[in-house]
């Protein structure tokens, strides 16, 4: 019989579950964000995600502080996700995610999402949209990237680390309109935005120049951001309130901005759905699992300002 070990990161996680207490403040559901959010950005603010706010009677599912109410699910780990660990004052906990059989091509991820292969409903400011952020904390907790699961070979590993974004309108649970990940550019993984106008469509990618794990640093809490604007094509990412200098991989024009009409949206189409700390939440494949932790996931409409941004950061 062959005994499979959980990596340190998910075994510290399930042995911290019960400490993993929710605060009690957080049954209520009408929450004000309060000082939690820089005032021009609350009106924007389509999923907001402090994984402090479990949905009452089911904690495997985390509700939505932002205006669309869409709630998440905790995919394979449930409440034992929830871990006492926070990246900020005003946050009460954290969420875990990463890989759990890196040699068994299954379906048992920590990952977090929702997914409707018919759109979700209530992401439709992404419908016909003209920009979107996504900001956080993040907290590398083990080993990135992964061991590619879905392979016989032992060696290969995945080119990417999901971290956050809104899936495209006909995404299968992994193609999206708007992205901040980890992934591999001419050879080596940077931090970057990505991002698709529309479906069916080239992406584009906005890659940091400088190297990701001085970035990221394993055990240390960072606030990044990622912004769209899918009418000029341009793209920006923040680290800890800071423009990072980064690159554009495509010299072409991908999002097809050229010509009319104007402005230049997205497509027609209710996103599919939020995929966080790894692809398809679906649950019907693993892809691109993070070993890390989150805190306060934002998700706008448009893209936030540099001050917006720095602003953000330093609440």
């Amino acid at each position: 019989m062959i005994v499979r070990r959980l990596p340190t990161a998910l075994l510290t996680a399930l042995l911290g579950a019960t400490l993993a207490a929710v605060p009690a403040q957080a049954q209520d559901r009408g929450v004000d964000k309060g000082p939690d959010v820089f005032p021009s950005l609350k009106p924007h603010l389509v999923g907001y995600y402090d994984f402090d706010h479990p949905v009452p009677g089911n904690p495997a599912k985390e509700r939505d502080r932002g205006r669309s109410g869409t709630d998440i699910d905790l995919i394979n780990g449930g409440a034992a996700m929830r871990v006492r660990d926070r990246a900020h004052r005003r946050s009460g906990g954290a969420i875990q995610f990463g890989q759990v059989n890196p040699t068994v091509a299954g379906n048992d991820d920590w990952k977090a999402g929702i997914f409707s292969p018919t759109g979700v409903p209530s992401l439709r400011a992404y419908n016909a949209g003209r920009g979107a952020t996504i900001m956080g904390w993040f907290k590398m907790t083990g080993t990135n990237p992964s061991p590619n699961s879905t392979t016989a070979d032992p060696n290969d590993m995945f080119n990417a680390v999901g971290l956050a974004g809104v899936l495209s309108g006909n995404s299968n649970g992994h193609d999206v309109r708007a992205l901040l990940e980890l992934i591999n550019v001419n050879g080596k993984l940077h931090v970057v935005a990505l991002g698709r106008r529309l479906d069916g469509g080239n992406s584009q990618t906005f890659a940091a120049e400088e190297d990701w794990q001085s970035i990221l640093p394993t055990g240390t809490w960072v606030h990044l951001a990622a912004t769209f604007d899918f009418d000029d094509g341009t793209m920006a990412l923040y680290k800890n309130g800071e423009p990072l200098p980064g690159f554009y991989t495509r010299a072409d024009d991908p999002w097809k901005l050229d010509g009319d009409p104007e402005p230049d949206l997205t497509s027609p189409t209710d996103p599919a759905g939020i995929k966080i700390g790894g692809s398809f939440p679906q649950n019907t494949r693993e892809q691109n699992p993070c070993n890390c932790r989150m805190d306060t996931l934002m998700f706008l409409d448009r893209p936030a300002t540099a001050a917006e941004i720095k602003h953000q950061y330093r609440r």
